[in-house]
């Protein structure tokens, strides 16, 4: 049998492979520099070219661009809920969906996950609606792998109990639920990310997606200070130097030149996806047949848009636990990852008195999970490293 790196053995590859990578092409560069030698830096005309696009794809009336994911979480939670509440989440996400919650002065509660999915339990929801008695605002489900929630159900829990929806779809740009794209739902906002491991990248940057007017007129006033008027509404030849601050506000602006990679990167974003498809598929086939891990579920009314390809280890077949596998895979220069550390896990929330015991499925699952690398820019002989790598590892070590 044949040793994993980590034992003394060759590893699979020469060069690392990371989990994720962005794709910027000459063709976004040269249209990007066009803003660089523009009038405007930032606050100009690209910025609603980009939201007005976005819209468009999305299928929603309003789309409100900012300079992060999390910072559109923390507008969108400000936007439509109310302070001092509780709001329910999973603990399966990256620490801005909880982080959001906090920034407004609410409270988050954490709610199990379904063990198929990896996505917020609409029962486990419900659980906590009841636990909490009272003063619960809103649900935030997060959009794991790219794999829309049970978002009928959610709803319908959510009118059930007058609480609002936001939903974080910061894996799901493209995701579609029932036919239906993220983003156009009865939710009262959806939060999109930028970030260059996403689908398509400003750099950093965000954006909130609502039909809700109220809802994308205080998004717009929180991510510029409060103001009233826009950059471009303040700087025109017969604009007077007054403006208003109506609320308390954030600096989470954007540049044009974001904005204009936002613009030429949204034009590849279905070849994006169709490639991180084609990648997901040829994962699914060859790992079929190993009785060493658990190949992600995806559920037949959605259409996944594979932010992260996430496998469950079968710890009872293997001599070691998942930290292995990981350091093993790590040393054949795949660049493996864990998506995620459950947030009740870090000290700042143990200080704040969470714990694990009310949701044992994230638990058990969380011990046992390894992300594999998958974006468009992969090649297919990366894809055939990776299985190569999973197949050579898990062998070893297998009971």
């Amino acid at each position: 049998m044949e040793k994993p790196a980590i034992e003394g053995g060759k590893p699979v590859r020469k060069e690392y492979l990371p989990y994720g990578f962005h794709w910027i092409s000459e063709d976004d560069a040269a249209f990007v520099s066009k803003s660089l030698l523009s009038g405007w830096i930032t606050g100009g005309p690209a910025i609603e070219e980009f939201e007005e696009a976005l819209a468009k794809y999305v299928g929603c009336k309003h789309v409100i661009l900012v300079n992060s994911g999390t910072a559109a979480l923390e507008i969108a939670v400000k936007a439509a809920t109310s302070p001092n509440k509780k709001i329910i989440t999973t603990p399966l996400t990256f620490v801005a969906s909880a982080n959001s919650i906090l920034y407004n002065n609410s409270t988050p509660v954490f709610a199990d996950i379904d063990a198929p999915t990896f996505n917020l339990s609409p029962a486990a929801v419900i659980t906590q609606i009841s636990r909490a008695k009272g003063g619960v605002d809103a649900i935030l489900p997060v959009h794991f792998a790219g794999q829309p929630c049970k978002m009928d159900e959610i709803t319908a829990i959510a009118n059930e109990h007058k609480l609002k929806v936001i939903e974080d779809a910061a894996h799901a740009l493209g995701a579609e639920y029932k036919g239906k794209k993220i983003g156009s739902l009865k939710s009262e906002a959806t939060c999109f990310s930028f970030h260059p491991v996403k689908h398509i990248t400003t750099g950093e940057g965000g954006a909130v997606a609502t039909n809700n007017e109220e809802v994308a007129h205080k998004a717009r006033l929180l991510r510029n200070h409060g103001l009233d008027k826009s950059s471009q509404q303040r700087n025109s030849s017969t604009a007077p130097y007054t403006y208003d601050v109506v609320t308390l506000g954030r600096n989470f602006r954007v540049t044009d030149f974001q904005a204009r990679l936002g613009l030429t990167q949204l034009k590849n974003l279905d070849s994006f996806i169709k490639r991180r498809n084609e990648i997901a598929k040829f994962y699914l086939k060859e790992l079929a047949d190993s009785p060493w891990l658990t190949l992600p579920h995806v559920e037949k009314e959605v259409k996944h848009a594979w932010h992260i390809f996430v496998i469950k280890l079968n710890l009872d077949k293997l001599r070691v636990n998942r930290d292995k596998i990981f350091a093993a895979l790590r040393a054949e220069n795949i660049g493996v990852n864990v998506h995620y550390i459950p947030v009740y896990k870090f000290t700042y929330y143990k200080n704040l008195g969470y714990d694990e015991k009310q949701t044992p499925v994230t638990e058990k699952v969380f011990e046992s999970i390894i992300t594999l690398p998958i974006f468009p820019k992969m090649t297919h002989e990366d894809e055939v490293d990776v299985v190569n790598a999973v197949k050579k590892v898990l062998a070893y070590y297998a009971k």
